[in-house]
Formats: C-alpha cells, structure tokens, sequence
C-alpha cells in the first residue's frame, strides 16, 4: 500500500514538473542569459545612441498649455500627439511634471529614455532620446526597470512557476532518495556551497 501510495505520488510530482518546466523553459531561459550579461555588465561595451533636437508648439496648442493648471499630473492628449508626431516618440507612458515656467514629460523604458520639455511661455519644445541598444533593452527586462505592471506580474508569475519546479523536484529527490545514497550529500553540498559563498564571498 505504501508502495503504491509512493509511486502515485511520484508520478504526480513527475507531472507537474515536467509540467511547469515546460510552462518556465522561455522565462527561465530568458532570465538565466540576461543574468550572465548583467553579471559582466561593465565588460560589454556599448555606445548609447543620442538624438535631440527642438521645435515650436503650434499656436493653437501654445493657449492650452499656458492656461494649463499646474498641478494636473496628466499633459493634455492634443500635446502629447503633436509632440508624438513632430519628435517621433513614443510618450504613451509619459509622465508629466509641471511648472509654473515648463512642462516636462519623462518616458523612460526598457533600455531606451526620452524627455520632452515645453515653454509654457514662449511654446519651444526640445527633446532627447536615448537608446542604449538590446544587450540593455534585455538587461531592464530582466531587472524588470521601466517595464510597466504588466511585465512585473509575469515576473512575480514565473518566479512563483520557478519555485514549484524547485519543490516538485525536492520531492522528486525525496522519492528516489532511498536508490541513490548520493542525493542527500549532493543536496546538502549545494547548500553548503550557497551559503559559504554568501557569507565569505558576496561583499
């Protein structure tokens, strides 16, 4: 009976982590790659590319700006299009600071900045924006930076997905334990190696 119980519980254990190995291989793969790049960061060399310029705020767009009250978080729709449009941004997810002199717009991503600010007196506009190239759009995924809610909650999804991989493994370990006298001692030198590194190597 207990034999059988075990072996029911083997191949459930077998299923859901064949299961949410499958479910992490894309995530986990991601994650594993962009971690080695972030860990030798400052040995990959790469040249931000810079471009800026500048413009003047229609005179119909001007009034709605100066008349702007400044402690509205959101920029007007009709300036942010027209911004979008002569600049060639994307200010989807912009925030705005405002002034009683200014009106800034940040919309920072994943590897990539941009900034727009507008003369709330005179209607010049200038922007900047910076693309620091894909090894850094897939370093801030990884760091989930500028990467918005959505991109965080799969993150949070898949470390959760990763966590079951691990136990369901244990488990695995704990079932085949009695045939293989070197899981224990394996296991526990993982640890040990971990928590030695920790303690005497991670400054």
């Amino acid at each position: 009976m207990e034999s059988r119980r075990r072996m029911q519980l083997y191949r459930t254990m077998h299923l859901w982590h064949w299961i949410s190995a499958a479910v992490c291989f894309a995530a986990l793969t991601l994650f594993t790659v962009t971690g080695i790049t972030l860990n030798h960061a400052s040995a990959i060399s790469a040249e931000p590319q810079v471009s800026s310029g500048g413009a003047q705020l229609p005179e119909n767009l001007r009034a709605t700006l100066a008349t702007a009250a400044p402690q509205v978080s959101a920029p007007p729709p009709d300036i942010t299009a027209w911004a979008e449009d002569e600049f060639k941004l994307s200010l989807r997810d912009a925030t705005a600071e405002w002034s009683e002199e200014e009106l800034y717009l940040s919309a920072p991503g994943p590897g990539r900045d941009a900034w727009v600010s507008i003369d709330r007196a005179s209607g010049a506009a200038k922007f900047e924006a910076t693309d620091r190239g894909w090894l850094a759009y897939f370093n801030d995924l990884h760091k989930g930076r500028n990467t918005g809610i959505t991109w965080t909650i799969f993150i949070d999804v898949v470390a959760v997905a990763v966590l079951f991989f691990s136990l369901t493994g244990l488990v695995l370990l704990w079932i085949q334990a009695r045939q293989r006298t070197s899981t224990w001692p394996l296991v526990g030198g993982g640890i040990a190696i971990v928590t030695a590194l920790m303690i005497f190597f991670a400054h």
